[in-house]
């Protein structure tokens, strides 16, 4: 059976009385994990001061993230640390949000921390080869392309990742079965039973789901 992940947790499962939708907290992992999945999807920027903190688009409020501090950020907004801490044996794919071919640090500072937090259940991806080369040199490991043009695909051997993370709409039986000869292969984003079925029958190692249910 492949791995289920929340995408960003389960974020409408932890909507609160407002109903507001709150992905990438604390609240919607544990959902995840609460509803039968066996970990989650999540996104990582580094604040001014250092920090790698778990949000999904690079501004906040219009500000971004990279141009303030941790402290200055509103309370639901977790740090990568917080969450692994907290969720030590979920598995946990972590995206790293980058911007080629800049860099601000963040690659070392997810080093250092994932370095602190050794598990043989987290593996980072990134849409962003330059930081995933980066990456690689510090040492850090599994790596995964995600990509959602089939000509991205090209890019994974030069990178020595050990996984693709494919948009699901690029994937037949076959090119699944021609990617598992060199890969592990996450597919994102499914969010129908059917789908998610035969993904899983052509032998996918990983997905992503906006929808619990969908995959338990």
């Amino acid at each position: 059976m492949p791995l289920r992940l929340g995408h960003r947790g389960a974020p409408r499962l932890a909507e609160g009385e407002a109903q507001v939708y709150v992905e990438n907290t604390l609240e919607a992992f544990r959902q995840a994990l609460e509803a039968g999945l066996d970990g989650f999807e999540l996104d990582v920027h580094l604040t001014r001061d250092g920090v790698l903190v778990v949000h999904h688009d690079f501004t906040l409020g219009g500000v971004p993230i990279s141009g303030v501090s941790s402290r200055e950020l509103p309370a639901y907004v977790p740090t990568l640390e917080e969450v692994l801490r907290t969720f030590p044996e979920a598995w946990i794919n972590v995206e790293l949000k980058s911007l080629p071919p800049e860099t601000d640090g963040r690659e070392e500072a997810l080093a250092k921390l994932l370095a602190r937090y050794p598990s043989d259940r987290i593996w980072v991806s990134s849409f962003d080869p330059l930081a995933l080369v980066r990456l690689k040199r510090l040492g850090v490991g599994p790596l995964g392309l995600l990509y959602e043009h089939e000509e991205a695909e090209a890019l994974a051997p030069c990178l020595g990742v050990e996984w693709v993370h494919p948009e699901a709409s690029l994937l037949s039986e076959a090119k699944v079965r021609k990617l598992r000869t060199r890969y592990r292969v996450l597919v994102w984003t499914v969010n129908r039973r059917q789908q998610a079925q035969e993904l899983a029958a052509w032998g996918v190692d990983a997905l992503v789901t906006d929808f619990p249910g969908v995959l338990v």
